[in-house]
C-alpha cells in the first residue's frame, strides 16, 4: 500500500468545540461545517460535534439537505440563503434557518410568504454579502408586514484575525445598534472574534477554523490556544538519493545542493491535494524529526532534505499534524489552513482515529 493518508480525529473536534463553548460564555454555539466540514467530512463533523454545539452552519442548501438526510435534526443555518423560489420552499420543508443578505431575497419572500426562520445579514464594512443598516431596517419592516418577522441579525468581521486592526469594534457597534433597534439577537463572532473579542459574542457565535485545530492568528499557535489536531496528512519515503554539491532536485532545477547529503522522495503530491506551490523550506517531519521540502512539488511526489536525519525507505513523513503545524505549512505556501484542508483529493487513504 502506498501509505499516503489523512487522519481525521473526531475526538479533537469535540475538544475544540468544548473550548469554543467555554469562550462563548452562554451564547449559542453554531459550528460552521461548510465545505465538507472544512475537508474533514460534512456528516463526520456533524456527528462528532452534535453533542457539543447548539446547531450547525453551512454555506448552501445542498449541504443542509445532506445533513437532514443523514438524520441531523439540530438547527441548521444556511449562510448564503436561498437562490430561487424552489430553494425557498425546500428550506421550509427542511426547517432551516436562512440568511437574507440581498434586497432581491426580500422581494422573493414577499412574493412567497410563509413560515421560515430568517436572519438578516448586515454589511457592516466587509462589503461582501449583507444589507446596509438602513436597508436592513426597511427589510425587517417589509418582512414583518408579510408576517415573516426575522429571528435575528448577523454580520461578519473583516479583520478580527489581523494583528493590528481597528475595524472589528466599529463593525460590532453598527451591528449591535441595528439588532437593538429591531429587538433581535445578534450573531457576529467567528473563531477569531470569539477568542479575541469577548464583547462580540452576543447571543450566538459561529466558530469555524478553531474547531478543526487551526489558529486564526499568525502570532498564536493552535497549541497555545488549547486546540487539538483534528487533521493529519502523512505519507511514506519511497526512495532516498545521495546528492553532491551542485546537484539539483526536481522540475526546473529550482533547488541546488550546497553540501553532500541525502534527499528523500515522499509518496505525496498535488494529485493528493498537497499544494504545488509549496516552496523549498516548507516544514515536514520524518519519524518526528523536523526537516523541509526541497525542489518543486510534483503531481505524485515531493522531496525532502534528509541531512542529519536517520531515515529508511518506508518511514513515515508527516506533512502536517502533530509535529508539523498546519498553519506553518500554510504560511510557507502563502495561504491559510482552510485551503489546505479543503483541497485534499480523494486519493489519500482516509482514516478515522
Amino acid at each position: 500500500m502506498r501509505g499516503t493518508r489523512i487522519e481525521i480525529r473526531p475526538g479533537a473536534l469535540r475538544n475544540n468545540a468544548r473550548r469554543a463553548r467555554i469562550l462563548a460564555d452562554g451564547a449559542e454555539v453554531f459550528a460552521m461545517i461548510k465545505a465538507d466540514g472544512y475537508g474533514h467530512g460534512l456528516t463526520l463533523a456533524a456527528d462528532a460535534l452534535a453533542g457539543e454545539v447548539d446547531g450547525f452552519g453551512v454555506a448552501v442548501l445542498e449541504e443542509a439537505r445532506a445533513l437532514r438526510d443523514h438524520g441531523i435534526s439540530a438547527p441548521i443555518l444556511v449562510a448564503e440563503g436561498f437562490f430561487d423560489r424552489e430553494e425557498l420552499e425546500q428550506a421550509r420543508a427542511l426547517s432551516l434557518e436562512m440568511v437574507v443578505h440581498s434586497p432581491w431575497q426580500v422581494a422573493l419572500l414577499q412574493d412567497n410568504p410563509g413560515p421560515l426562520r430568517l436572519w438578516l445579514k448586515l454589511n457592516t464594512g466587509m462589503n461582501r454579502l449583507g444589507l446596509r443598516p438602513d436597508i436592513a431596517l426597511e427589510a425587517a419592516e417589509q418582512l414583518a408586514a408579510a408576517s415573516m418577522n426575522p429571528v435575528g441579525v448577523m454580520s461578519h468581521f473583516a479583520c478580527a484575525d489581523e494583528a493590528d486592526e481597528g475595524r472589528t469594534d466599529p463593525q460590532m457597534a453598527l451591528a449591535g445598534e441595528v439588532a437593538d433597534r429591531l429587538g433581535l439577537p445578534l450573531s457576529a463572532a467567528n473563531s477569531a472574534a470569539l477568542i479575541r473579542y469577548p464583547h462580540t459574542r452576543a447571543q450566538r457565535v459561529r466558530p469555524g477554523i478553531m474547531l478543526y485545530g487551526s489558529s486564526p492568528f499568525d502570532w498564536q499557535s493552535a497549541a497555545q490556544l488549547d486546540l487539538a489536531v483534528s487533521h493529519r496528512f502523512s505519507a511514506r519515503l519511497i526512495a532516498i538519493n545521495e546528492i553532491q554539491p551542485g546537484d539539483t532536485v526536481g522540475y526546473g532545477a529550482t533547488w541546488t545542493a550546497t553540501r553532500p547529503g541525502r534527499i528523500g522522495v515522499v509518496a505525496a503530491g498535488y494529485g493528493d491535494g498537497y499544494p504545488r506551490h509549496a516552496p523549498s523550506g516548507t516544514p515536514a517531519a520524518v519519524n518526528g524529526q523536523l526537516t523541509m521540502l526541497v525542489g518543486r512539488v510534483s503531481m505524485d511526489m515531493l522531496t525532502i532534505d534528509l541531512h542529519g536525519i536517520e531515515a529508511d525507505i518506508g518511514d513515515e513523513v508527516e506533512l502536517w499534524g502533530d509535529h508539523v503545524d498546519v498553519d506553518k505549512v500554510a504560511r510557507a505556501c502563502g495561504t491559510i489552513s482552510y485551503e489546505l484542508f479543503c483541497q485534499i483529493t480523494g486519493r489519500p487513504e482516509r482514516v478515522i482515529v
